[in-house]
């Protein structure tokens, strides 16, 4: 089959091996890709890695005419661990809530949905339309409460000495690299935690076993109590013919109950997820970094799925951890953790898709909510200009086909893509005034002008909500209502007659460009040379000082946006005002 794509990129190798396994396994059926997450709290963009590396993978697939399906199971089935910090709604009264599943526990306040899990599912599935991931969504709850996985909850029950026998070769190293790794942490000055809570959400809320119950026989099962809905319970007898299954709780009740009738409670997290793959078939799932120490859920799953359920466990690489600028690694157990719909309230689909496909699954990267969102948007923007002349490499232009496009459809784009610091800047001098912006959009170019904001959004629609959201309003700009007269008339003649060049210049250069050429100019013109002339290490230090000049004349400060966005902002009335003439 025609592969899109000009060369292999790292999704084209995977996407190789991954049908290469699909035919080897199960001939002509479709392959089928899958992420796991739990609606244990906001979903965060290091959990998106859980989804973007199969949905890339898969997408790759389809593009090639291959049958492929994407699953994502919603482990919302899972108990309810710990109350997350900082999330609107919430307070210490749902810690009653702890153990129950989280379909069972109410939503945050004024919430819409009717569960805790319905609430930060919805989010993400609005984020996942937007960036155009195609998927079948599996709710566990409905699994497990339907009966839909009786047959495979029985036969681990029957063959739970072989499935502890499994567990235990793990529990000893599973151990020793836990010690190992809290020494590591110690040394290097991290939380012991970290790991852990930042794979909250990836599908592995715990990696519950099934070992703790007391010491007494093993069982892989773990009911959730019938009248206080928590899984504070302990399995204490089983019957293989009868199914008869005995537990109490730590409420108080107990009862007796028949397993092959009783759909209120779930396989242990580390028999349940091979028990997933055997029972979908999935033949590629990618796994985050807290999975691949020995006797964690994924190697220890991988042992399970073949020697007691008889199937194999998915091939699929180990993704590293996804950061934001200026924090450390993300946990959603912490408030304030950046969502999928927080990034993409400040920058287009497209590229919040290529931070994800630009890098292999095990490489680390950042996503910008600061100030290096600018320079984000200028890579994307030079990468697109490549496109065009035909410069760009094979790799470049892979992760922008996988960016701007699905095998499905190509995702909404701007159709004049301004660059995003000039409409930011654009953005925080009118503090999103609609009249005012088109104005100074409309002057950038004056032989193209921008005649409606329809035509630069949504990249302006992302660039305001960046200023309103993520820029301290300290940092924002704010011009002179009137001039520095005290710093005016301070000025000695040399620095009135760099003004002077500069107002003179301003009715043939009204325009981003002519502005650029005209504020650079200035301090060439004055030291003699050409303005197009290439400046010296002298010039470059003139023209510093003529630009915190400006600054300080027209908003006070020694820094601003861009000069020749900030000039066509202000406006050439204003502009001569605050400058003296």
């Amino acid at each position: 089959m025609a592969q899109t794509t000009p060369e292999a990129d790292w999704v084209s190798r995977i996407a190789d091996d991954v049908i290469a396994e699909g035919e080897r396994r199960a001939p002509g059926k479709a392959v089928i890709c899958a992420s796991g997450l739990s609606p244990s709290g906001p979903i965060h963009l290091g959990n998106l890695r859980e989804v973007m590396v199969p949905h890339l993978v898969a997408d790759e697939i389809k593009r090639r005419g291959a049958p492929c399906e994407h699953i994502i199971s919603w482990d919302d089935y899972d108990r309810f661990r710990k109350v997350p910090a900082g999330v609107e709604g919430v307070d210490a009264s749902w810690e009653e809530h702890i153990g129950k599943p989280l379909t069972s526990v109410p939503a945050p306040r004024g919430s819409a949905y009717g569960s805790w899990a319905e609430h930060f599912k919805a989010a993400m599935t609005a984020s996942l339309a937007e960036l155009g991931v195609e998927y079948r969504g599996i709710s566990q709850t409905a699994k497990y409460t339907s009966g839909a996985y009786r047959e495979q909850i029985l036969f681990a029950m029957r063959e739970r000495e072989r499935v502890n026998a499994v567990l235990d070769r793990y529990r000893t190293l599973d151990k020793a690299a836990a010690g190992g790794k809290q020494q590591k942490k110690k040394q290097q000055g991290e939380p012991d935690a970290a790991e852990v809570e930042a794979a909250e959400g990836s599908g592995a809320a715990a990696e519950d076993d099934g070992s703790g119950a007391g010491g007494g026989a093993y069982y892989p099962y773990k009911p959730y109590c019938t009248v206080c809905g928590r899984d504070v319970t302990t399995v204490t007898a089983y019957d293989d013919a009868t199914t008869e299954l005995t537990y109490t709780c730590a409420c108080g009740h107990g009862e007796t109950v028949l397993l092959r009738e009783f759909d209120h409670g779930k396989l242990v997290w580390k028999v349940d997820w091979p028990m997933r793959w055997a029972y979908e078939g999935v033949v590629f799932e990618p796994s985050g970094v807290d999975h691949q120490s020995p006797g964690s859920s994924f190697v220890v799953g991988g042992q399970l799925v073949k020697e007691i359920f008889g199937a194999e466990q998915p091939i699929g690489p180990m993704y590293a951890f996804v950061g934001i600028s200026g924090m450390a690694k993300m946990s959603s157990s912490k408030g304030g953790v950046p969502t999928p719909a927080d990034a993409l309230q400040i920058m287009e689909a497209p590229l919040l898709r290529w931070l994800y496909a630009r890098r292999r699954p095990n490489q680390s990267f950042k996503v910008a909510f600061d100030q290096e969102i600018q320079r984000m948007y200028d890579e994307w923007d030079a990468l697109e200009r490549k496109l065009a002349s035909g410069e760009a490499q094979p790799a470049d232009i892979a992760a922008h086909l996988r960016a701007s496009s699905t095998a499905a459809l190509p995702l909404p784009a701007t159709a004049r893509p301004l660059p995003y610091r000039t409409l930011a800047s654009v953005a925080d001098i009118t503090a999103g005034n609609d009249e005012q912006t088109l104005r100074i959009l409309s002057e950038l170019d004056p032989e193209r002008p921008v005649l409606a904001l329809d035509e630069v959004r949504p990249r302006l629609d992302r660039a305001q909500c960046w200023i309103a959201t993520q820029v301290p309003a300290e940092q924002r700009t704010r011009v002179r209502d009137e001039p520095d007269t005290a710093l005016l008339e301070s000025l000695d003649d040399e620095r009135r007659a760099s003004l002077r060049l500069l107002l003179d210049g301003l009715a043939d250069h009204w325009s981003l460009d002519g502005l650029t050429q005209l504020v650079y100019g200035v301090p060439k013109v004055q030291a003699g040379v050409a303005p197009d002339a290439k400046p010296t290490p002298e010039l470059k230090v003139a023209q510093r000082a003529f630009f915190a000049l400006l600054y300080r004349l027209l908003v006070g400060s020694e820094t601003g946006p861009r000069l020749p966005t900030l000039l066509l902002a202000v406006g050439t009335d204003r502009v001569r005002k605050l400058l003296g003439a």
